[in-house]
């Protein structure tokens, strides 16, 4: 039986299962630090400065993890493509779960004075270097494992698996909040968050030990047909086509991401004057449905390609976001099922990855989604939240319309991607330049 007919095997599972955790784990030590960013600041940074400067400095401090995103993916992809996709893969783990531990053991300012925060700083610099590897490197990992006509929900269920560990950090946090005094809290508990985090991603490190090297790079590496040149170079000069749709959908994801899941709940409570509590569980509900979204995306690009799945997706998107930020306010009570049925819509930027995958030939393949991911990434998700305050500006439903928005961006590049083929063939379309 040839690797395309066949099914998903046990070995499969057990790679889809690692790199799943694995990613978890990784997004987990990522977003932790912004469940605890007011009290970081108040222990990182001097306690005579304004109120409003601690903050500035500690967001400044959150944000640095995001600004190293492209710089580390792109290094890491580049000895990817050249050197084997699990080193690099073992590598990312590694260098975002040692960050993590080190900062659960930090000195605060009152112990170490300037060098405190700069430490500080450091240390979510490697974690933004290794979270610009992990996310790129375990799409690429996992699709040239499985069978091709299984490359559609392996990206799923990895992209679901970083959605648990956004989870898995609001729920520690809630954990840490409810059990222990503020005063507890305050002296050590912070801590106990990143010290859980970075043993189990060192954990994580050790059971991708059991990870076989990729068929298709050892079949490149046989036929000494990796990349020549730097990756990165290739991918800039050879597969602009690529690049351009890569980091359009890389904008679809993190807009849907950050808008519905990270901005809503504060938007719920100031527009429509919701308990902080009440959100926070709607919220949860919603990244859940999530989690079964990127599943269903997954299922749906293998079954019936790219262009439906985006197209139907985002209309679906359109529709369900609409309802949401206009109905939670007039049927409260319906908050659970409308908040539940956008959060399963934005599941569409699960399908992102097989486009990406099918995007690149195998010897650029790593680097080409890590630079057009990255690099999206630190602009869409950064620009986002700032876009969308200053719409509210003019109107209270900002995000319902920028959710519109980058809606029909997603039905477009669906539609593109069938016109220009003539059919709904991904890696034709793209690889023709």
């Amino acid at each position: 039986m040839s690797k395309n007919a066949r099914t998903l095997n046990r070995q499969d599972y057990k790679t889809l299962t690692l790199a799943a955790l694995g990613g978890a784990l990784e997004f987990y030590d990522f977003i932790i630090f912004v469940f605890f960013a007011a009290l970081i600041g108040d222990l990182f940074f001097p306690d005579d400065i304004p109120e409003w400067l601690r903050q500035v400095q500690t967001f400044g401090i959150f944000a640095a993890g995001y600004l190293a995103r492209p710089l580390g993916g792109i290094v890491m992809a580049h000895f990817g493509d050249l050197v084997g996709r699990k080193k690099m893969f073992t590598l990312s783990i590694l260098l975002m779960a040692l960050p993590t531990l080190a900062i659960g053991l930090l000195p605060t300012y009152a112990t170490a004075g300037l060098a405190a925060p700069l430490l500080l700083l450091l240390m979510r610099i490697l974690q933004g270097a290794a979270i610009g590897g992990e996310v790129p490197g375990a799409w690429v990992f996992v699709a040239e494992h499985v069978p091709e006509r299984r490359i559609g929900i392996a990206c799923g269920t990895l992209t679901a698996g970083l959605t648990v560990g956004i989870l898995l950090g609001s729920v520690v946090a809630t954990i840490v909040n409810t059990t222990l005094s503020q005063q507890a809290i305050h002296d050590v508990g912070w801590r106990l968050p990143f010290l859980l985090g970075g043993a189990f991603g060192l954990i994580a490190m050790y059971l991708r030990r059991w990870l076989q090297e990729t068929p298709i790079f050892l079949e490149m590496q046989q036929r000494k047909v990796l990349a020549k040149e730097l990756p990165v170079k290739s991918v800039i000069v050879r597969h602009k086509k690529a690049v351009i749709l890569s980091m359009l959908l890389t904008g679809l994801l993190s807009a849907g991401i950050v808008v519905v899941i990270l901005m809503s709940p504060v938007w719920l409570q100031k527009q429509y004057g919701f308990a902080s509590a009440l959100t926070l569980k709607a919220n949860s509900i919603a990244t859940i449905m999530l989690c079964f979204g990127c599943l269903m995306a997954g299922l749906a690009v293998d079954r019936f390609g790219a262009s439906k799945t985006f197209i139907i997706g985002s209309i679906m998107l359109v529709c369900s976001g609409w309802m949401f930020y206009h109905l939670s306010g007039v049927y409260p009570q319906q908050l659970f099922l409308l908040y539940g049925l956008v959060g399963l819509c934005v599941g569409v930027v699960g399908a992102v990855p097989y486009v990406m995958v099918k995007a690149f030939p195998p010897a650029v393949r790593f680097s080409g989604i890590s630079f057009s991911y990255n690099m999206s990434y630190a602009i869409f998700g950064g620009l986002t939240p700032v876009a969308v305050t200053m719409l509210m500006g003019v109107s209270p439903m900002a995000p319902a319309w920028y959710i519109l928005g980058v809606s029909l961006m997603g039905i477009a590049l669906g539609v593109a991607l069938r016109h220009e083929s003539g059919e709904d063939n991904t890696e034709k379309v793209l690889q023709r330049s």
